[in-house]
């Protein structure tokens, strides 16, 4: 299914009435971005028709003999394929809620009015062009950092993130601490840090600390059923955890 030309939606009109064809005919004919590209005068016929020419859009008469337009709709939808929109015409308001429900891109009482068909007429070229847009990539994973500098009695040093045992920071400086180092790092908050650093392994425990859940040591019960937590660097800090982090220590831990 595909428009005919840039803009342009190709469209069927289903009516058992010859009439009403011809009239909503005549008034499409004022809008050149749209393509009438066939007609059926009942459902049978409309549900041959869709099938053959994949048109962009249906204007579907509700009240038909034998396949009436919702019957039209359930068989067009059960055969599968990329569908059409569907824009029903009927002169009784009572369909309203059958359209809703039947997912219909609009609703339009007979006579039909100009106005409301170029409303119509809109949102079919808009609904149109935006399915013929390609998918949107998903988004990609914020990339973390493979190595992590370090400031350390002159030397700019460069350890791999898993070494780290955490991060603190004091008057504006982040220190990171490893197993062999003490460095001061180049940025300048811990979230830009954290955002930098696999959130499954690094933990906001507090507001000055970041810490690597893989290298906790051991869990300390604090004051007012809050804890802290040792960690396995050589001086075994100890790291307090925020009230609001420690429901995620509990689950983490199954304390």
């Amino acid at each position: 299914m595909q428009s005919r030309a840039t803009g342009t939606i190709s469209a069927i009109l289903v009516d058992d009435e010859s009439p009403a064809r011809d009239e909503l005919a005549f008034l499409l004919d004022e809008f050149p971005e749209v393509e009438v590209i066939g007609s059926a005068g009942n459902g049978f016929e409309a549900v041959e028709t869709i099938t053959r020419l994949r048109p962009d859009v249906v204007f579907l008469d509700v009240q038909m003999p034998g396949l009436d337009g919702t019957a039209v709709i359930r068989e067009v939808r059960q055969a599968g394929g990329r569908q059409p929109y569907f824009i029903l015409t009927t002169a009784y308001e009572q369909y309203a809620i059958e359209a809703f429900r039947l997912e219909a891109l609009d609703y339009l009482l007979k006579p039909v009015d100009r106005d409301r068909l170029a409303l119509s007429i809109e949102r079919a070229q808009r609904s149109v062009l935006d399915r013929g847009k390609p998918p949107e990539p998903p988004a990609r994973p914020p990339a973390h950092r493979t190595k992590v500098l370090l400031k350390c009695h002159n030397r700019n040093l460069i350890v791999d993130p898993q070494e780290i045992i955490y991060a603190t920071i004091d008057d504006g400086l982040i220190t990171i601490v490893t197993s062999q180092l003490e460095g001061v790092s180049n940025y300048r908050t811990i979230e830009e840090l954290q955002s930098n650093l696999d959130p499954e392994i690094f933990w906001r425990v507090h507001r000055s600390y970041l810490v690597n859940i893989n290298r906790i040591k051991e869990v300390i019960p604090w004051f007012k059923s809050s804890f802290q937590i040792r960690m396995d660097d050589k001086k075994g800090t100890e790291v307090p955890v925020s009230r609001v982090q420690t429901k995620r220590l509990r689950a983490l831990l199954k304390l």
